[in-house]
């Protein structure tokens, strides 16, 4: 398996998909049951293939992703080329940036000498997919983008 399993909400939401999934593999809804009851390694190897597909379909169309926790912020832009980043630091211990109390000091504060930045950029590795699924395995989500490009304008 490339990257994880759906968990089994995933997969419920995903049922019409599946089904269609299924079909594709030439697997009616009664051949499925059996395999289920018969051949569970079978069964679980068509719902990790199944996974996959989803992950690399999100993956591919992913351009933003943040990873926000108690005093640091790592937004990333994921262009064609390359991964881009706005790393925020917050020197005040009081804060922190996950309540919106501690967004908004944030908001307020953003240029004291309390908030260090830092930006960057490094090109994908051989698999860019793979590449992003490790930013979300780390705990970044998949956002439209909006704080990162609120900073690409105040960064100019």
């Amino acid at each position: 398996m490339k990257y994880k399993r759906l968990s089994k909400e995933q997969l419920e939401e995903l049922h019409p998909e599946f089904i269609n999934f299924l079909a594709t593999q030439s697997i009616t809804a009664a051949e499925w049951d059996v395999l289920k009851k018969e051949k569970p390694q079978v069964a679980e190897e068509e719902i990790d293939v199944f996974s996959d597909l989803i992950w690399e379909g999100v993956l591919s169309k992913v351009e933003y992703l943040e990873n926000i926790s108690e005093m640091h912020m790592h937004l990333f832009h994921l262009t064609e080329k390359e991964m881009k980043l706005f790393s925020v630091k917050v020197l005040n211990p009081e804060i922190d940036l996950r309540t919106q109390e501690g967004f908004g000091w944030f908001k307020r504060n953003f240029q004291s000498d309390f908030v260090e930045y830092l930006t960057a950029s490094k090109a994908y590795g051989t698999d860019k997919n793979l590449d992003k699924f490790e930013l979300i395995e780390q705990g970044a989500v998949i956002t439209k983008g909006e704080l990162y490009q609120w900073f690409e304008q105040i960064m100019e």
